[in-house]
């Protein structure tokens, strides 16, 4: 798994904030809210609306990332990737690895979709499911 080092600064955040994206940066893989909130009990945590509130301004932020198509959510494994326009995640249906990545081209080309179209994006996220390559070999 991809190590969630990140230049923005973690002093900044709420005890809530910082125990959710501790959770998560320390997860295997990606989390539900619910199972967030079930790890947090014993530091306070005791209703599904403060891990929420926690991962909203994490995501604000560029922190975290929600994965759509698992409704769950894993740390940025890339500190600029903010500066990104298109972010896009591999899932692993066997292990449940998930690789974030970022791709100039596709960015470019769905760019260009949406300018010859008029289409205006409120949110970009391309999630590719299928296996890893460990799981695909064996």
């Amino acid at each position: 798994m991809t190590s969630h080092v990140h230049e923005r600064p973690l002093s900044d955040l709420t005890k809530n904030q910082k125990l959710v994206f501790d959770a998560l940066s320390s997860a295997e893989g990606p989390l539900s809210a619910y199972t967030i909130l079930d790890q947090l009990r014993d530091e306070g945590f005791r209703a599904p609306l403060q891990v929420y509130r926690a991962l909203d301004k994490l995501q604000e932020l560029g922190l975290v990332h929600r994965l759509e198509s698992l409704n769950s959510f894993i740390a940025c494994a890339h500190p600029h990737c903010a500066s990104h326009g298109m972010i896009g995640f591999a899932i692993c249906e066997n292990c449940g690895q998930v690789e974030e990545f970022s791709d100039a081209e596709i960015e470019t080309r769905l760019g260009t979709w949406m300018r010859e179209r008029a289409f205006k994006p409120r949110k970009t996220t391309v999630e590719l499911r299928g296996l890893c390559a460990t799981c695909s070999t064996h």
